[in-house]
């Protein structure tokens, strides 16, 4: 592995390491960069993505590499039976238990993506959030969390997603790759996790593809918008 480059890997174990130590390093700041880098748009993609999760009155949902939590307390406004929060890094799922606070209705723990420790169909929805560009295998993530929601239950992915439109994809990289990386810099002192973030999507799949895999794990009217001139997709797909 290059000693600035993240995105090339030699298996997925190694990308694991990397990506868990990588969060690990910035889970402090990892709230307010979301924000600076989004402009704080990033709240309203969470809010529409957990409204397409549809989850029922006194339902379960399983947040995957959720991070801080910040999807799953968007969920904890559903009046939800229990919010599940599961992350591979220590620090993030450590800084969602202090955001909880002690909340009856939600908990964090540590859980693999590509080996969810959970029970077939056992919650009425599953999100994760900006977390498909950093798993080593996306199709055995999509089977994870097809497998834990029960039939009729919500798959609900948030992603960047690559950009083919010529003038926006340019100003996109231009922000991305050049002022994103300064921004990390300033805010967490890691300059190296914001320049991962703007290679790992230059070589994710397209949000139509990601489509297509969803669909062929199984789940039925899968569909998807976008956000941002393009720059950010909402996927979603019903369990069969």
């Amino acid at each position: 592995m290059k000693k600035n480059d993240l995105v090339t890997f030699q298996s997925g174990f190694e990308k694991a390491r990397a990506v868990q130590a990588m969060f690990d390093g910035i889970a402090q700041r990892y709230d307010l960069m979301n924000r600076v880098m989004t402009g704080g748009q990033d709240v309203r993609w969470r809010r529409i993505a957990i409204e397409h999760a549809q989850l029922p009155a006194g339902g379960k949902l399983l947040d995957i590499a959720c991070g801080t939590g910040d999807l799953a307390f968007e969920a904890l406004k559903r009046s939800p039976g229990l919010v599940v929060g599961g992350d591979f890094s220590y620090e993030m799922i450590k800084l969602g238990a202090a955001k909880a606070n002690g909340h009856d209705n939600i908990i964090f723990l540590s859980a693999d993506g590509l080996n969810l420790p959970f029970r077939d169909g056992g919650f009425d929805a599953v999100t994760t959030g900006f977390s498909m560009r950093n798993v080593a295998d996306i199709d055995q993530f999509l089977r994870e969390m097809v497998r834990v929601v029960a039939p009729g239950g919500r798959v609900v992915i948030l992603e960047l997603t690559p950009l083919k439109t010529p003038v926006i994809s340019s100003l996109f990289r231009f922000y991305f790759h050049r002022i994103v990386p300064l921004a990390g810099w300033l805010l967490t002192g890691d300059r190296k996790a914001y320049t991962y973030l703007p290679q790992s999507v230059d070589v994710f799949i397209t949000a139509q593809e990601l489509k297509e895999k969803m669909q062929r794990t199984g789940l039925i009217d899968v569909g998807y918008r976008t956000f941002s001139f393009g720059t950010v997709a909402l996927h979603w797909g019903t369990v069969a």
